[in-house]
């Protein structure tokens, strides 16, 4: 039974932990709004994906935010994207962005 306990309680604190890590190119792409591309050339789009349970214990909704972000930032600077737009809401830890380069010519 006490083993049990803790690891419902491990799952538990689990499930607010954020997994997916920034790469060094992926820390210098930036988060805007669709109205401040309009000078940006498209690159791609992209969805990204990652867990949003562990085991049945749903994931709380910053960290799986956190992690799709931190993962469409890593992919778009990939794809060679310096700036990206969420163009879906977030629903059962994927949601797609748009990919653009606004910094380099």
């Amino acid at each position: 039974m006490a083993k049990r306990f803790l690891s419902l309680v491990l799952l538990a604190a689990l499930a607010g932990c954020v997994f997916v890590q920034p790469t060094v190119e992926g820390k210098k792409v930036r988060v805007l709004t669709a109205g401040e591309v309009e000078r940006c050339r498209l690159v791609s789009t992209l969805t990204a994906q990652v867990t949003d349970r562990i085991g049945n214990i749903p994931r709380s909704r910053e960290a799986v935010e956190d992690d799709v972000l931190q993962h469409a930032k890593n992919e778009a600077a990939v794809l060679g994207g310096d700036t990206i737009v969420a163009v879906s809401e977030l629903a059962e830890g994927r949601q797609t962005f748009n990919v653009y380069s606004c910094l380099k010519p």
